[in-house]
C-alpha cells in the first residue's frame, strides 16, 4: 500500500486529517453502512446505532451532511419527520467501508477471544 500524504506543514494536510477524524469516528462509519441500506428517519437510527445519544446523532449526522456525505430532508408531517440518506459521495464512502465492516463482522469471535486472552494475562 503506498498513501502519499502531503507535508504535514501544507494545508492540505490538515484537510486530510479533518476527512479522516470524520469518516474515522466509530458513529459516522456505523450511520453511513446503516443508510447505505436505504433512507432512514432520525428515530430508526437511533434506534439502530445502539448506545449513541440524541445528542451525539444529532452532531454527527450534522457532521455528515456538512461534508456531503448526507442529506437532510424535513417531511411537513405532525410531528415532524425528518429523513436521511446518503449523498453520492457517501455512497462511494459506504462502498469504500463495507469490506471494514465485513472484515470487523467477520472476526468478532477472534477478536473477542484475543481480548480474553490479554486482559487474562493483564489480570495476574
Amino acid at each position: 500500500m503506498s498513501i502519499q500524504f502531503p507535508d504535514p506543514n501544507d494545508p492540505e494536510c490538515r484537510v486530510i486529517s479533518s476527512v479522516l477524524a470524520r469518516v474515522g469516528d466509530k458513529w459516522s462509519i456505523l450511520i453511513v453502512v446503516l443508510l447505505a441500506q436505504g433512507s432512514k428517519r432520525f428515530s430508526d437510527i437511533k434506534r439502530s446505532v445502539g448506545g449513541i445519544s440524541q445528542r451525539m446523532l444529532t452532531l454527527t449526522l450534522r457532521g455528515l451532511e456538512r461534508d456531503g456525505l448526507v442529506n437532510r430532508k424535513e417531511v411537513s408531517t405532525l410531528p415532524l419527520r425528518v429523513d436521511y440518506k446518503l449523498t453520492p459521495l457517501g455512497h462511494s464512502l459506504g462502498e469504500a467501508v463495507e469490506p471494514l465492516a465485513t472484515w470487523a463482522q467477520n472476526h468478532l469471535r477472534q477478536i473477542s477471544k484475543a481480548r480474553d486472552k490479554f486482559d487474562a494475562r493483564a489480570d495476574q
